[in-house]
């Protein structure tokens, strides 16, 4: 097999957001990051994403530390080189939908304080989701990444990824990114879909994919050779596992190829012995378990991203049913056909992975519902892809006539003027009023403190826990401990 492109490769790395989400649950402080920006600036890589995802929440709920700040911190210290961020599209960087003037706002703040590329994705991949925020990013001067949320079902063959890259380039995407977000996008079909993409879409093809089940090398190196223009890639210390392959690896492989990277070795080394302290760090204090760097196949059988098994393990030990454990897993393949097929990516895998939680140690098949069970049933988050099992659908107590078939945030009004006034006393910025609109419950603890008078530092990092999974709000606290 041939080299499509003699271009060279382009490389994200991911060492200073997904690789320390994925294995440390996000711990990693803004103070850890900045020794080695001076290194990570000059090493040449196409961008380094350090913004979004479930970074903002964890800053303040954990780290009593400011995301903008950090952003504007990381900014300075990295003039030379593009920064990205993860945007769950109408989400946002929350859990539910905001209007479009919160979107909008969001996306002008984020980069007018430093961002250069936003990753726009939707968990069900409703193109009506990400409308507003690519619309948004393109007025104010930001690069968007359209992203296809990748998965395998009987509805999400290769057909589907390439008539969806199509709608997203038709809408704006500057760039079109693969979000393998639980590393089923296997070595072969890594080479297909790319082929395919690269023949219909005249935009770059970014792929992002984990190495939880070990293929993401032989994925990395397969796309390579079908023409994929950038990958997603962390420096070693915190590479592998469930987080992304790792860049000296793949540099290495490709050295003296038509897809040479052109990246420097001995850069990245030097970056990695500075991470290597910090994953060291992250250990001695509980946020990083060994046990995410294994390879663990069971993704392939069910289809979980890698970190949301060890979350469903430690919600079976809170309620004693630990020996439920296969039977969640095989649950879980079925609650998500009877949800029409979601792929399992913030927040949908939450959602369906709690449901099977409590289908199993409830005894009976849907017999409670988390309230975001019933709002993804209900289509709040959108349409979902294939056909709802309608029983499941009025076992929540939801009729078809209730079902959302519009885009959900044509039904929101505007929001940003009632926040403003909501949060006049507290908010110092329109940055503070944007994350207190997105994290009411733990923004305003967090400003408190950053406001108020005070001696003791930033408190320590406490090391992740589930919820527990018999509260039907529990899913909200996985969503910030998901490790995937």
């Amino acid at each position: 097999m041939e080299f499509l492109s003699n271009k060279p490769l382009y490389i994200t790395d991911t060492i200073l957001r997904d690789a320390h989400q994925s294995q440390a649950a996000t711990r990693m402080r803004v103070e850890d990051m900045l020794p080695a920006c001076e290194v990570l600036d000059s090493i040449g890589y196409w961008s380094l994403e350090c913004w979004g995802g479930a970074t903002f929440d964890s800053c303040m709920r954990f780290l009593n530390e400011d995301p903008w700040e950090r952003l504007r911190k990381l900014r300075k210290a990295l003039p030379h080189t593009k920064l990205q961020m993860l945007f769950r599209g109408q989400n946002i960087l929350g859990y539910k939908h905001y209007a479009d003037d919160v979107v909008d706002a969001f996306c002008r703040k984020s980069i007018e304080n430093g961002i250069d590329i936003i990753r726009i994705f939707d968990a069900l991949n409703d193109v009506r989701n990400l409308e507003q925020a690519i619309k948004s990013t393109k007025k104010y001067g930001g690069m968007v990444e359209g992203t296809l949320s990748y998965t395998i079902s009987p509805i999400h063959d290769e057909e589907y990824f390439v008539k969806l890259a199509k709608e997203l380039e038709q809408m704006g995407a500057d760039v079109i990114c693969i979000k393998d977000m639980a590393n089923l996008l296997l070595p072969a079909a890594a080479y297909s879909l790319v082929k395919r993409l690269k023949e219909t879409v005249s935009v770059p093809i970014h792929l992002h994919t984990h190495n939880t089940t070990g293929t993401g090398d032989m994925v990395y190196l397969m796309a390579a050779m079908a023409g994929v223009d950038i990958v997603d890639t962390a420096l070693s210390p915190l590479a592998n596992g469930t987080a992304q392959p790792a860049t000296e690896s793949l540099v290495a492989t490709l050295k003296d190829t038509p897809r040479d990277t052109g990246l420097d070795l001995n850069k990245m080394s030097e970056a990695a012995v500075h991470f290597r302290k910090v994953a060291a760090k992250l250990q001695e204090q509980g946020s990083l378990d060994p046990k995410v760097l294994r390879v663990d196949t069971n993704t392939l059988l069910y289809q979980v991203p890698g970190g949301m098994l060890s979350n469903l393990i430690s919600q079976l030990k809170q309620a004693g049913k630990e020996d439920k454990y296969y039977d969640v897993l095989a649950e879980i393949p079925r609650v998500r056909a009877d949800y029409g097929y979601p792929p399992l990516v913030t927040p949908t895998s939450q959602i369906v992975g709690t449901q099977a939680v409590m289908n199993i140690i409830m005894g009976e098949r849907y017999k409670t519902f988390t309230k975001e069970s019933k709002a993804m049933l209900r289509g709040e988050y959108g349409k979902l892809p294939g056909t709802v099992n309608e029983e499941v659908r009025a076992k929540a107590g939801i009729a078809p006539e209730d079902v959302i078939t519009c885009r959900p945030a044509d039904l929101l009004e505007p929001e940003v003027e009632k926040y403003r006034e909501e949060y006049k006393d507290v908010a110092k910025s329109d940055e503070d009023v944007l994350s207190l609109a997105l994290f009411p419950q733990v923004a305003p603890k967090f400003l408190a403190w950053r406001d108020g008078p005070h001696d003791e530092p930033a408190k320590a990092p406490e090391a992740p826990k589930a919820a527990a999974p018999a509260d039907p709000n529990a899913v909200r606290e996985l969503y910030v401990e998901y490790k995937g």
